[in-house]
C-alpha cells in the first residue's frame, strides 16, 4: 500500500499540470474562472466513478487535483499568498457557491476514500471531516466520519459528540448506531477503570492510616 504522502505529492504535480494546460486559461478573467470550476467539477465527478468502481488510489487523486484547481480560486486562501502572480478578480455569488460545494464534496469523498484504505489515517480523516462541517455544519456523513476518526484516536467523548449529533439527524442508520454504542461502551469502561483507581486509592490510604495507628498504639504501649 502506498504512502499517504506520495500519493498527496504526485497529485499536487498533477493538478499544476492540469490546471496549466486548462483550455480558455489564459481568455478573460470571467470565462477562466468559470473554466477552472466546470474542470474541478468534471475531476470531482471523475472521482465519484472511480469510488464506485472500488478504484480508489484513482479516486483521490481526482479529487486531491480538483482542490488544487480550486485553491487557486479560493480567496481565503489566496489573501496568504497576496502580491505573487496575477491578482484574479472577486468571484461572483455564483461562483462562490459553485467553488465552495465543489470543495467541500471533494472533501467529503476524500474523508469516505481514506476509510476504505488497508491503513487508515484516521487523523487526515477527521481533519478532512472537519473541514466539511466548517463550511456545511450539520452534515451528516462529516459528522459521522469525524466520529469514527476521533474515537479510533482515542477521544471517546468528543467522538460520542459528532455522533450522537449525527445519529438524532439519522436516527435510523444503522453504522452511526453501531460506532454511538462503541463510543458509549468505551466511555463506560474509561469511567470503570476510573472509579477502580480511586477505590485502589481510597483503600491504600485507609491501610496507611490504619498502619499509622498500629505503629502510635505499639509505641505507646512500649512506652509504659
Amino acid at each position: 500500500m502506498e504512502a499517504t504522502g506520495a500519493d498527496d505529492s504526485l497529485d499536487v504535480q498533477e493538478a499544476a499540470a492540469a490546471e496549466s494546460s486548462l483550455p480558455g486559461h489564459r481568455q478573460t478573467p470571467a470565462k477562466s474562472v468559470w473554466t477552472l470550476l466546470e474542470e474541478a467539477a468534471q475531476m470531482k465527478t471523475e472521482g465519484n466513478s472511480f469510488y464506485r468502481e472500488k478504484n480508489i488510489r484513482s479516486a483521490i487523486g481526482r479529487y486531491h487535483r480538483a482542490l488544487l484547481v480550486l485553491r487557486s480560486l479560493d480567496s481565503e486562501v489566496m489573501k496568504s499568498v497576496k502580491g505573487f502572480g496575477p491578482e484574479r478578480p472577486a468571484l461572483t455569488p455564483e461562483q462562490e457557491a459553485l467553488l465552495r460545494s465543489t470543495q467541500v464534496d471533494c472533501y467529503n469523498n476524500l474523508a469516505a476514500c481514506l476509510l476504505q484504505r488497508q491503513s487508515v489515517d484516521y487523523a487526515r480523516v477527521r481533519e478532512y471531516s472537519l473541514l466539511v462541517l466548517q463550511w456545511r455544519p450539520g452534515d451528516v456523513k462529516a459528522l459521522y466520519r469525524a466520529g469514527v476518526a476521533t474515537l479510533e484516536m482515542g477521544d471517546a467523548q468528543t467522538a460520542k459528540q459528532y455522533l450522537a449529533q449525527a445519529s438524532r439527524e439519522q436516527p435510523n442508520d444503522a453504522n452511526v448506531r453501531r460506532h454511538l454504542q462503541r463510543a458509549e461502551e468505551k466511555l463506560k469502561q474509561e469511567l470503570q477503570k476510573e472509579k477502580a483507581m480511586y477505590r485502589g486509592m481510597f483503600s491504600s490510604s485507609l491501610k496507611d492510616d490504619s498502619e499509622e495507628e498500629i505503629n502510635q498504639t505499639n509505641g505507646v504501649g512500649e512506652g509504659v
